[in-house]
């Protein structure tokens, strides 16, 4: 399967975005203040714990999404030689 130039830049450029907002989400996850994340204890809520399990099954197929968008990038770059 071939990629286009614009797919395999837009599938690239979702992975570095996925990490980045995921990254963001789940600092901000670790220092919620509220009492969502943490209970008076101290321990992971289970929010906390879902929420978590969504950040990290987003890093995986954001990081899966971008090495398809990398591998197309390389492979047009290598074409184009």
């Amino acid at each position: 399967m071939k990629l286009s130039r614009a797919a395999s830049w837009f599938l690239l450029a979702f992975g570095v975005w996925s990490w980045f907002i995921w990254v963001s989400f789940v600092r901000n996850l670790w220092k919620n203040g509220s009492g969502l994340s943490f209970d008076t204890a101290g321990d992971p809520t289970a929010y906390f714990w879902v929420h978590l399990l969504l950040a990290v099954t987003s890093f995986l197929l954001g990081t899966a999404v971008g090495v398809i968008g990398l591998r197309g990038v390389r492979a047009l770059r290598r074409e184009s030689r």
